[in-house]
């Protein structure tokens, strides 16, 4: 049995490192090369210099040996949480370099075997650390941790806008998804340079459990960003309710888990205040509201003006859409449109409406002479895209998925036992990967996502 020089490729790390020389001193050994306890290696571990001897992030780390007939044979350089950082191996077995950068803040041990001219083993530990990230890229996820219905997107807020296409990359490869039980493929979706959303391909799966966790602490973004540490977030999901109006019926459809519960009459939007039709989800529920006209833009006074309480409001966009009590309409649903944009139905049935839903529910609305809901700008319209159409607001396209290869934080079990990592989670979901859901959706085409989604708090008109 001999020692055979190869190739390795240590695996790569989500961090950032810097450099300093430090010599190391060969010692020879007697014998059997393969019995002899290695000696202390002959090679020169090299990083990046910063301010009080630690290690410059942004410089590569490096091996090197004396041309004396020594020869690296493995190298492996890991943080504190067991992640690998990617290299290369020359091919006369002279140096070894860094291929992905290290991460700042953080400490780093590198791990050098060599051999000399007649096979001796040379080992070599030595430990740094890298200086801390001056600013720091911080990731807030949303809604905020409690029980949602299934069609409620994740929403991730960026502290700092990231506008590259390879910067985004790596953000997006290190915002990890899970769920259990497993679910559909998922994907984010960038709304705007410091938004994203989050959904499967389908709905959530029911009763089940959503991960959601940030490995960019650390991890080199673009220049002088890296990312900082940041709170996780636990979701769960309750059952799958649906509730579809169909605007030419006037009859809503309640289902829970798919099986219908009740059948209500309503009434949605007249000529010229037609009801949007698509997909929206449960954005809250207001026991009461005072809605006045002057909020959607109906001047006082006109025929088309209103000032009414309103009781038991679902609310479904932030430009004032509601499932609620409309009393006053009570002849017409079930037969005719006659609001100004929302869906109305009895009190009684409006109170078991609210009393039967929670946020993140789905609300679908059919056959009415609306526009389609928008995706981003007037509450939770993902849904309204098809697959198809929600990965391309994916920065992980080819070019996407190289970046945050190299600059995202592997699974350190993965790492340790194949070489080889991967930025993304991988498609396929398991109750530990990026999950999504039971079948949901029809795939029907929506419209362009608008540029930016609007600010709740700036839109509180109502509609009856």
């Amino acid at each position: 049995m001999s020692h055979k020089f190869g190739r390795r490729i240590a695996l790569r790390c989500t961090l950032v490192a810097a450099p300093l020389a430090v010599g190391l001193t060969a010692c020879g050994g007697g014998g059997n090369p393969l019995a002899a306890t290695p000696h202390t290696a002959a090679a020169k571990v090299a990083y990046g210099s910063a301010a009080g001897g630690k290690a410059d992030p942004s410089k590569p780390l490096q091996v090197t040996v004396e041309r004396d007939g020594s020869r690296i044979t493995d190298v492996t350089a890991t943080d504190a949480a067991g992640r690998y950082v990617r290299g290369e191996l020359s091919a006369d077995g002279m140096t070894w370099h860094s291929t992905s950068p290290l991460a700042a803040g953080t400490h780093y041990t590198v791990r050098v075997s060599t051999e000399d001219s007649d096979g001796h083993p040379g080992r070599k530990v030595l430990g740094f650390d890298t200086t801390p990230a001056d600013a720091g890229l911080h990731v807030t996820f949303g809604p905020d941790a409690g029980t949602y219905g299934v069609g409620q997107p994740v929403t991730a807020a960026l502290s700092t806008p990231v506008k590259d296409p390879k910067a985004r990359a790596i953000v997006e490869g290190n915002l990890r998804v899970s769920s259990t039980p497993q679910a559909a493929q998922g994907s984010w979706y960038w709304v705007d340079d410091r938004t994203l959303h989050y959904r499967p391909s389908t709905y959530w799966p029911n009763n089940a459990k959503i991960d959601v966790t940030s490995t960019l602490n650390g991890v080199k973004v673009q220049d002088k960003l890296y990312g900082g540490p940041d709170k996780k977030l636990t979701l769960h999901t309750g059952d799958r309710v649906e509730a579809l109006t169909d605007a030419a019926t006037d009859q809503m459809t309640f289902k829970r888990d798919g099986k219908v519960v009740k059948t209500i009459p309503v009434t949605t939007g007249k000529p010229g205040f037609s009801t949007r039709n698509g997909i929206k989800v449960v954005l809250g529920k207001e026991s009461f509201v005072q809605m006045k006209s002057e909020s959607i833009g109906i001047a006082a006074g006109s025929s088309d003006s209103y000032d009414l309480p309103v009781y038991w409001a679902t609310r479904v966009t932030w430009s004032g859409e509601y499932v609620h009590a409309a009393p006053w309409s009570e002849g017409s649903q079930g037969s005719a449109n006659v609001s100004h944009g929302c869906t109305g139905m009895s009190t009684e049935n409006a109170h078991w409406f609210f009393d039967n839903v929670r946020q993140g529910d789905i609300v679908q609305v059919v056959n009415s002479l609306g526009d389609t809901m928008t995706p981003f700008d007037n509450g939770f319209g993902d849904w309204n895209l098809t697959w198809a159409q929600w990965k391309q607001g994916s920065a992980l396209g080819t070019q996407g998925k190289a970046a945050a290869a190299k600059n995202s934080a592997p699974d350190t079990k993965t790492a340790a036992k194949t070489g080889t990592t991967s930025g993304t989670k991988p498609d396929t979901k398991t109750g530990a990967t990026s999950g999504t859901g039971s079948s949901g959706t029809d795939g029907t085409a929506g419209p362009e996502p608008a540029a930016a989604p609007a600010d709740p708090s700036r839109l509180r008109p109502q509609t009856v």
